[in-house]
């Protein structure tokens, strides 16, 4: 049975397991991964780890960040569910969520303590990828297997797992380009500042009007991914601007075309993130020109993060860095029941689901779970 222990950061605690009971370091191997078809490397150079084997159950909690949004609440419950699943707690002695919030120094003193109280593995969600050096540098010193995904870790002493995330740029802005063919005025809709996801988003978005040739203004506000946040970076745009020719919005989508709504602006092309009530929108209002390109990855990575650190405890072969397949619906081809779902939360996040490693939920698995630190 895991054991769930109540509230706040762990305190420090077994400090002989740093001497007598630590993980050796990963060897370097060949691959490919113990698991091929879900422990996809994310290119031909990437290094593949093989960590001692260490008998379970296993000690392992996830160190979260930023909280205030629908995908990392879903993100949180969906963790949980994947705990308690029965095959996957039998390998589980405790599984443990904390939430920091923005402030990078909380975020590490999370994970040190979590180091320090002799945990297995540590899965977490960064902050900012490369303020955790020091913290990396402990966490392979004291053999705890550390799991970076999404917000990802700049290092390749840590396991990450992700998708392309400049690649979910380049896509949106190749949608708008393609919609847009002379160019024209974008409102840019970014998440939370300092992150990776963000930054490698913005990054793709940049690059690829860049190279079309064409011109392009661009107005960027902050959404934090996060629908009321979106809703009223938006409208204060809007009411600032008047009117845009396209959008593209990291999440908080929903948010973003309510915005358009209410302030009855032209629906315009838009790239953005998975949300049901994004897609929602972009099915109802297709033919009044919302066309949209709905891409990126559920919460459920969380999940594969987890099962890469136990795979890694079990010592299996799993490459340094992860690359999880992205999900993606265009215009005009979202289906009612396989690409949104009418009887759904606005806020659900679709396309939660990686078939290849096994794991899949139902909305009612992950909205059955709180977002609590536990």
């Amino acid at each position: 049975m895991i054991r769930f222990v109540a509230g706040g950061v762990v305190a420090a605690a077994a400090l002989v397991y740093l001497s007598s009971s630590a993980l050796a370091e990963p060897e370097v191997v060949s691959g490919p991964a113990g698991d091929p078809n879900c422990f996809a490397p994310w290119a031909s150079e990437t290094k593949f780890f093989k960590y001692p084997a260490k008998e379970g159950p296993y000690r392992i909690a996830l160190a979260n960040g930023y909280i205030a949004n629908t995908w990392r609440i879903q993100m949180i419950q969906t963790a949980k569910a994947y705990a308690a699943q029965p095959d996957v707690a039998a390998k589980l002695k405790e599984f443990k969520v904390v939430s920091t919030g923005e402030d990078v120094p909380a975020q590490i003193s999370a994970i040190n303590n979590f180091i320090d109280s002799g945990y297995d593995a540590i899965v977490v969600n960064a902050q900012n990828p490369t303020a955790f050096t020091p913290v990396i540098k402990r966490a392979k010193e004291a053999g705890v297997v550390l799991v970076a995904f999404d917000n990802i870790l700049d290092t390749e002493d840590a396991i990450n797992v992700n998708v392309d995330q400049k690649g979910l740029g380049v896509l949106w802005a190749n949608w708008l380009a393609k919609h847009l063919p002379e160019g024209g005025k974008i409102l840019e809709v970014r998440g939370v500042a300092g992150t990776s996801v963000d930054t490698d988003r913005h990054t793709g978005i940049h690059e690829t009007f860049a190279a079309t040739g064409k011109k392009w203004d661009v107005v960027e506000v902050l959404g934090k991914w996060d629908d009321p946040t979106a809703q009223k970076a938006t409208a204060d745009a809007i009411a600032v601007h008047k009117k845009f020719d396209g959008i593209t919005a990291q999440g908080g989508d929903t948010g973003v075309v309510q915005a358009m709504i209410d302030a009855k602006h032209p629906f315009v092309p838009f790239g953005g993130e998975t949300e049901n009530g994004f897609r929602k929108f972009c099915a109802k209002f297709a033919g009044e020109g919302l066309k949209c390109s709905s891409a990126g990855t559920g919460p459920a990575q969380v999940a594969v993060a987890i099962k890469t650190a136990i795979a890694a405890l079990e010592g299996q072969v799993v490459p340094q860095s992860v690359k999880l397949p992205t999900a993606i619906v265009e215009d005009p081809n979202f289906k009612e029941g396989e690409d949104f779902y009418p009887d759904q939360s606005d806020n659900f996040f679709v396309g939660n689901s990686f078939p290849t490693c096994g794991i899949n939920f139902t909305a009612q698995e992950i909205m059955g779970q709180t977002k609590e630190n536990q």
